[in-house]
């Protein structure tokens, strides 16, 4: 997957990033061995995830998906098994795991739902997308008169 140099910078910086996410939801409740094995996962997962654009073909520059919702993902779960009780005052266990399961979908399902109903609103007011042509010569060029890479 790292086809250029830029690539490969961009991937190390959403690598660091994908542990930075994961790690935050479970940051008041694992010990060191639990973030190390958080961010272990976090890193494959992630790494995984960022792939989807180009298998399923959606616009994902920054790989905000790939990185900030899989690796909340990762963390929320994680911190259900990994919870360490003299740290955040509760333990990792099946129970937690489902606890943290629930919010996790019913995360999901705010996001979406909010999501669906913001784009719309702008989609109505001012328009999602910006026409063909200014599109393939770049928004750069095209909204702040400059060409970056």
């Amino acid at each position: 997957m790292v086809y250029a140099r830029q690539t490969q910078r961009d991937r190390i910086i959403s690598g660091a990033v994908a542990g930075l996410v994961a790690i935050t939801p479970a940051s008041g409740f694992v010990d060191f061995s639990g973030a190390l094995i958080i961010g272990a996962a976090a890193g494959v997962i992630c790494f995984w995830a960022c792939s989807w654009k180009f298998k399923f073909g959606f616009d994902d520059s920054l790989d905000v998906f790939g990185v900030h919702c899989s690796g909340g993902i990762v963390g929320a779960l994680l911190t259900g098994w990994l919870a360490v009780k003299d740290i955040g005052g509760t333990e990792g266990s099946y129970t937690q795991f489902l606890a943290q399961l629930g919010a996790v979908g019913c995360t999901i399902v705010w996001s979406g739902v909010m999501s669906y109903i913001i784009l719309r609103v702008i989609d109505v007011i001012m328009g999602l997308r910006v026409d063909e042509v200014t599109e393939h010569a770049g928004l750069d060029l095209a909204i702040h008169g400059e060409k970056l890479h």
